[in-house]
């Protein structure tokens, strides 16, 4: 009778405690820490960010809770279907479109900080220019595309919202890689005389006579190796198609102002924008506005490269 006795107790333990283990709480191991398994409802849902940015998809596209079997939990009589989210004797509410906020022909700092993002993930190799374009329009197609939202070519908030999380903030010279910045107020050391006024803080050239500019043209400087000197310095050679014997690369129109560094026009300037840097001359990218320059500019005025 004992015996009998001692296995009811034990078969009415092993009861609760298969019964415990269908509804107690999920936990997980953290060190020696035990710890609630929770869900996070703000995460986007589809499953994880893949190296690419792409959220991972089951072949089922199911996004229902599971067990670590992966299948689908129900009660504890069986699975039970989702309750339905269409109202009753009626279709589903239709989805609301998303927002547009950027499309074809809009223009300012807005489209520019877009197109420094679409670059950082490779679909937009050109500009910021600050202007929606045809190549703007086909990257942002691209985009959806790739990330299964409709390919609008237009910039809603969807768009928005995926492209902001897999980028980051550009930075300055991100977003005026090809130009477009404004110029900086000209040092006073320019207010006077003809001038080629150089800012490195806005990297912009002025040709001022009398404080007065009469061209803006962006400029570039050398790296943190070949610094562009800074001061005040006077033009004293021109040469219109110049060669670099110690770089072995061409220099057309070039002025030069301190030893063997000049203003002149530069090929990957144009091509490569802020990407890249000179070996201490001021480079300049619009060759028509150079060629301008050099003609108007004499032996004997003044340079000057400030901050």
């Amino acid at each position: 009778m004992r015996t009998r006795d001692m296995r009811r107790a034990v078969a009415a333990l092993a009861t609760l405690v298969v019964v415990g283990g269908c509804t107690g709480p999920v936990v997980r191991v953290d060190g020696d820490q035990r710890q609630p398994d929770r869900v996070d409802a703000t995460a986007t849902p589809g499953g994880p960010l893949t190296d690419d940015g792409d959220r991972a998809t089951g072949s089922g596209g199911g996004s229902g809770g599971s067990n670590s079997d992966g299948d689908q939990k129900g009660g504890e009589s069986g699975d039970r279907a989702a309750p339905s989210s269409a109202p009753p004797g009626g279709d589903p509410a239709p989805a609301v479109p998303a927002k547009v906020l950027w499309s074809r022909g809009d223009e300012g700092f807005e489209v520019r900080e877009l197109q420094a993002r679409l670059r950082q993930v490779a679909w937009l190799h050109v500009g910021p220019t600050g202007t929606y374009d045809d190549l703007t329009v086909q990257a942002v197609k691209g985009f959806q595309g790739k990330r299964g939202l409709p390919r609008t070519g237009s910039t809603d908030t969807a768009t928005w919202a995926r492209l902001v999380g897999m980028t980051r903030e550009p930075g300055k010279w991100e977003l005026y890689a090809f130009g477009g910045q404004p110029a900086a107020e000209p040092d006073p050391r320019c207010l006077t005389g003809r001038v080629l006024c150089v800012s490195k803080t806005s990297r912009t050239l002025r040709w001022m006579v009398n404080g007065t500019t009469l061209t803006t043209v962006e400029v570039r400087f050398g790296s943190q190796y070949t610094p562009t000197r800074e001061g005040v310095f006077s033009v004293y050679f021109k040469s219109r198609d110049h060669w670099s014997t110690l770089y072995d690369t061409a220099m057309p129109y070039a002025m030069f102002f301190s030893g063997g560094q000049a203003v002149h026009y530069s090929s990957d300037f144009a091509a490569r924008g802020y990407y890249g840097a000179s070996h201490g001359c001021v480079n300049v990218r619009d060759q028509a506005a150079i060629a301008r320059l050099f003609a108007q500019v004499r032996i004997g005025d003044k340079v000057v490269v400030h901050w």
